[in-house]
C-alpha cells in the first residue's frame, strides 16, 4: 500500500509504440496520447509532467476523456495543457468529465463494470469544453473530422462516454458522410488501402473513452484502421506476471493496456488502450502499473 500510494502512482512513464499503418512512402505522424487524468487541484507534480510533453512536438493530441477527479480539477488541467495550444487535437468525454468521484467498494468492482451512485456531483463540462476549444482542439463526442497531417488524410470519428450509454453509434455513418461531403476532394474513395499514386493517403482513426466491445466492432465496421481508447486504467492494481483483475468494461484482460489488434470478421485494426495518468481521489494506489501516456509514432507499413 505504501508503494502503490506513495510513489508508484505518481511515476509518471512515456510508453513509446511504433504502429507500422499509414501507406506505403508516407511521412510519419507522431500522436500524443493523454487519458485519464482525474485531475484534482493540489496535484502539482502531474500537471508539470503533463506540461513538459509538450516538448516532444506531436503531430497531435488525442484525449480520450476523465480528464476531472474533482469539482475544482478544471483549473489543473487548464494549466496542464496551456502548452499544447496551437498543436492540433480532438477529445472524447469520460463519465468523470461529467461526474465527481465517488467512494466505492473496490471489491465491486470484481461483479461488472462500476455504476453512478445516486445524486452524483455534476461537474462543469462546458468549462472544461472551453478550455480545449481554447486550445484549438475539435469535440469528437458522436462526430468525425478530417485532418491534413504530413501529407496523409486522417478520418476521425469518436462517440462520447460509453460506460454510461452516452455514445450514439448510429450517429457514426452520417457523421461520416457529412464529414466526407464537406471535403473538396470527394471523388476519392474512402478509406483505400490501395490507392495509385498521386492521391492522398488516408488513415481512419476510431476514438472512445471506455473500450466496450460493441463500439470496438461498431468502429471497425465504419473502417477504422486504429483505435484509440482509456478508461480501464490498466487494471490500475495488477499481479506481477499475471496483469490486471479487472478492466471495468467487458474487454479482455490480455487488452487493458497497450496496443494490440481487435479483429471483427475479416477486418483488423490497431488498438492503444491508455492506463492512464490518474486514479479517483478515493483509489489512490497503482500496483504493477505506473501512470501513462503514449508517444505513437505511425509509420508506413
Amino acid at each position: 500500500m505504501a508503494w502503490g500510494s506513495l510513489v508508484e502512482r505518481r511515476r509518471f512513464t512515456l510508453r513509446e509504440v511504433t504502429v507500422q499503418v499509414l501507406a506505403p512512402g508516407s511521412d510519419p505522424i507522431t500522436v500524443l496520447h493523454l487519458s485519464d487524468l482525474h485531475m484534482a487541484p493540489w496535484q502539482r507534480d502531474k500537471q508539470d509532467w503533463v506540461r513538459g510533453l509538450a516538448a516532444l512536438n506531436p503531430d497531435l493530441v488525442v484525449n480520450t476523456g476523465d480528464n476531472l477527479g474533482h469539482e475544482d480539477g478544471i483549473a489543473g488541467v487548464e494549466y496542464a495543457l496551456e502548452p499544447f495550444k496551437g498543436i492540433p487535437g480532438i477529445f472524447v468525454n469520460g463519465s468523470n468529465d461529467f461526474f465527481g468521484p465517488q467512494p466505492k467498494n473496490p471489491l465491486k468492482y470484481f461483479g461488472g463494470p462500476s455504476s453512478l451512485r445516486a445524486r452524483p456531483v455534476e461537474l462543469d463540462t462546458a468549462d472544461l469544453h472551453r478550455v480545449f476549444a481554447e486550445l484549438g482542439w475539435t469535440d469528437l463526442n458522436n462526430a468525425a473530422e478530417a485532418l491534413d497531417i504530413n501529407g496523409t488524410h486522417l478520418e476521425i470519428f469518436g462517440v462520447d462516454d460509453p460506460h454510461i450509454r452516452r455514445d450514439r453509434l448510429d450517429l457514426i455513418t452520417g457523421a461520416i458522410d457529412e464529414m466526407r461531403g464537406n471535403d473538396p476532394l470527394t471523388e476519392e474513395t474512402w478509406p483505400d488501402p490501395e490507392e495509385p499514386a498521386g492521391r492522398r493517403s488516408t488513415l481512419t482513426v476510431g476514438v472512445v473513452h471506455a473500450p466496450y466491445q460493441r463500439v470496438l466492432n461498431s468502429f471497425i465496421n465504419h473502417g477504422a484502421q486504429l483505435i484509440l481508447a482509456g478508461h480501464t486504467h490498466g487494471g490500475q492494481v495488477c499481479v506481477p506476471k499475471f496483469g490486471a483483475l479487472v478492466t471495468n468494461c467487458d474487454i479482455p484482460r490480455r487488452q487493458v493496456k497497450g496496443l494490440s489488434l481487435w479483429s471483427v470478421g475479416l477486418r483488423t485494426a490497431y488498438l492503444n488502450v491508455s492506463a492512464g495518468l490518474g486514479t479517483s481521489i478515493y483509489a489512490p494506489v497503482r500496483f504493477a502499473c505506473p501512470p501513462e501516456a503514449t508517444l505513437l509514432t505511425l509509420t508506413a507499413a
